[in-house]
Order: C-alpha cells, then sequence, then structure tokens
C-alpha cells in the first residue's frame, strides 16, 4: 500500500468518523478570497453581505462541496481605506484564493478587483453600485450582485412623479464616491424625461466627511420655487450631516434616497427625521412583503441572534449562489469558462432577484427593490416594491 493510499484512507476514515461527505473532505478546499472592509466606515455594508456567504458555503459544504471540492473562505481587511484594497486583494491571492470578493462600492472595491482581474480571477462585488464596476471600469472579470445606481435612481424617479404627483425636483450631490455621481446623473435624465427640464429647479453638489452645506442650503431656500422633493445622492456619515442642516434649517421636502441610506445605525445623527425614502434590496425589520426574503432573513437571524445591519446581506448570498451555479454550469473552476457562463445568465433566480449578465454588462438595472419610508425618526416602513421601468435614453 502506497503512502499517498494511507493518506487519503485515513482522510476518509476522519471524514467518516466526524460524519462529513467523505468526496468533499477528501479534496483541498477552494479558497474564497473576501477583500472587503471589516473596520471603518465602510464596514456596515460589508458586515452582513459577509455572514450571509458564510450561510451560502455552509450550505454548499453541507451537500458535499462544489464540484467535490469544500469552499472556505478567508478574509483581509481593507480599514475602509480605497488605498488598501489592492494590498488586502493580494494578500488573499498570495494565501491561495481562486476567487475573489470585494467591498461593496466600486470606489472602496475597484483596486481590489483590479488585482483580481489582474491575477486571471474572477472578482465579485457584493453590491459595487456603479456602472463602470464590470469590464468597462475594471475588466473582464468583474461582477458585481448589486442592482446598479441608475436603476435605484431611476425607480425612485418614476415612482415620485408618477405615484405621488412630485412634479419638481432638486439634486443635491455629494462628490465622494462614483456611485452618487452615477445615480444624480440617472435621476437627473430620467426626471427630465418625466417631467421636462423645467421640472428639475437645480443641482448642487458638496463632500467630505461632515461637509457644511450652509451655502448650498441657502441656494435651496433661495428658488423663485421650492422643489416638490430633493435627490439626495450621498451616504452616511457625511450625508447624515447634510440631511441633519437640511432640516434644521427647514428645508423639509422628501427626500429621495439610495440603497446607502438602508438600516437603522444611521438614524441617531438626524433626530426624528420623517418624509425620507429609500429603495434598497430588503427589509431587515422582519416584514418583507416577499416569502423567500423572510425566510433568509430568519435563517440569518438564527445563526447570527441578530438581523443584518443592512439588506445587502442578500447580495453576499447571491455572490456565492451566482457564482456557485455558474461553476457548476461550467464544470470547473477555471476562470475564463466560470466567467463565460456568468455571462449566459438570463433571469436567472437569485436571492436578490433576476440576474442577468452580458459580455459588456456584469451589473443588473432593472430588478424589484424594496422602496421604505423613515417616518418620525422610525425605519421600515414598507411603501412598496419598485422597480426601473424605462431606463434614460
Amino acid at each position: 500500500m502506497t503512502q499517498r493510499h494511507i493518506l487519503k484512507t485515513g482522510l476518509a476514515a476522519m471524514a467518516f468518523a466526524a460524519g462529513l461527505p467523505i468526496a468533499a473532505q477528501a479534496e483541498e478546499p477552494f479558497i474564497i478570497g473576501a477583500a472587503i472592509a471589516q473596520s471603518g466606515a465602510i464596514a456596515p455594508y460589508d458586515e452582513g453581505p459577509a455572514k450571509a456567504m458564510e450561510i451560502a458555503i455552509e450550505e454548499i459544504n453541507a451537500k458535499g462541496g462544489l464540484l467535490g471540492r469544500p469552499l472556505k473562505i478567508i478574509y483581509s481587511d481593507t480599514k475602509s481605506d480605497i488605498a488598501y484594497g489592492a494590498t488586502a486583494a493580494q494578500n488573499v491571492i498570495d494565501q491561495g484564493a481562486g476567487m475573489v470578493v470585494v467591498t461593496c462600492d466600486y470606489d472602496y472595491g475597484g483596486a481590489a478587483a483590479s488585482v483580481a482581474d489582474g491575477a486571471n480571477l474572477i472578482a465579485f462585488s457584493t453590491c459595487a453600485g456603479d456602472p463602470k464596476f464590470g469590464p468597462s471600469g475594471i475588466g473582464p472579470n468583474a461582477f458585481t450582485m448589486s442592482t446598479g445606481s441608475p436603476g435605484q435612481a431611476v425607480a425612485l424617479a418614476e415612482w415620485a412623479y408618477n405615484k405621488q404627483g412630485w412634479k419638481t425636483a432638486y439634486i443635491l450631490l455629494d462628490t465622494t464616491i462614483a456611485f452618487d455621481a452615477s445615480y444624480a446623473d440617472a435621476f437627473e435624465r430620467r426626471w427630465t424625461e418625466l417631467a421636462g427640464a423645467d421640472g428639475l429647479l437645480g443641482k448642487d453638489t458638496f463632500g467630505g466627511e461632515d461637509p457644511q452645506i450652509a451655502s448650498q442650503i441657502t441656494r435651496i431656500k433661495g428658488l423663485a420655487k421650492q422643489p416638490d422633493v430633493i435627490a439626495l445622492a450621498s451616504f452616511p456619515p457625511g450625508g447624515s450631516s447634510a440631511m441633519r442642516q437640511l432640516r434644521a434649517a427647514g428645508v423639509n421636502q422628501p427626500l429621495l434616497l439610495s440603497e446607502s441610506w438602508d438600516g437603522d445605525y444611521w438614524l441617531e445623527a438626524v433626530p426624528n427625521l420623517s418624509d425620507a425614502y429609500l429603495v434598497t434590496y430588503g427589509s431587515v425589520f422582519g416584514n418583507d412583503p416577499r416569502p423567500e426574503v423572510v425566510t433568509f432573513m430568519d435563517k440569518f437571524k438564527a445563526k447570527y441572534d441578530a438581523m443584518p445591519v443592512t439588506s445587502h446581506a442578500l447580495t453576499g448570498y447571491s455572490v456565492i449562489q451566482g457564482w456557485s451555479k455558474a461553476v457548476e454550469k461550467a464544470g470547473t473552476f477555471d476562470t475564463d469558462k466560470v466567467r463565460e457562463t456568468l455571462e449566459t445568465f438570463v433571469d436567472e433566480p437569485l436571492i436578490t432577484g433576476p440576474t442577468t449578465f452580458t459580455k459588456e454588462t456584469h451589473i443588473n438595472m432593472q430588478r424589484d427593490l424594496v422602496l421604505m419610508e423613515v417616518k418620525d425618526g422610525k425605519p421600515g416602513n414598507i411603501v412598496g416594491v419598485v422597480r426601473a421601468e424605462q431606463m434614460p435614453k
């Protein structure tokens, strides 16, 4: 009996004794490297997806692994530092990662994705929403599970105009990240299609972690006609400061917000906030209207004894769900084959919704989104489910 045979027999015996699938335990694990924010301002967006990936991996391993190999996830903290993303990605690749998951944002995850793409590895962002996350901005191996920022902005514009009857709007853009720039651009284009050029009363910008927007507020209040609604293209904590200043100055128009405002971790910064509407992937407050989302949230809570901070957890689960489907269909972990298979997805059923990828586009725009209202300082009031019906030309 050879030494190799003795080793494999011993491994099989240990797997049998532990009650684990023998085929999966006899093979080397396939390593997924997560170069994400585990600390700093971006961590709330990456925490839920990371925990959800663990759930998906456990489920796959319980069924014998993927192509007979167990999956293992390892982490490297980007510390919410854009410049450190490349280092974090290289760190997990050096430890054997065969696929890399990066932060839920084009700016904060792009550097890590570029390193993975350069190593010819699939680079999957859980929810980078800027359309540049993909072949055009990073490379052919970059995919995101997001419903893109343009799709979110269009869904809100259509709901505000068609359902609420608001006819005039103002855009306040935080210039910190690309996500908000593409959100504001899509909102502006779709709103002017709906309301005409005269329906957009203005657009202003701000930036920084604690922005002072007194001059922007003065310009809004000085308009000959006040807008019915304000599209605030920003994210906490800087956006929370801007929002607090708006309300303190008596700018009380409804605010239209992206997925960046999901959850309630930021609400203390804007006491008693009302008339704020956001779109996101699902409700973390136990009242989502879709049974499959409720089932996932129950599963998450059972494992971690708490609901996810934001519903971006759904995108983390879907990254593993979608990527593993592509691996199974391709019959291999080979990057080129997996990429080609992902690019054949047409309305692939995932927990985030039907998912389509093409060779040119590795992001989705027209999926169902939960529309939620913040009222009297309390989040989680579900207004309905919306989706972008017509993307602007």
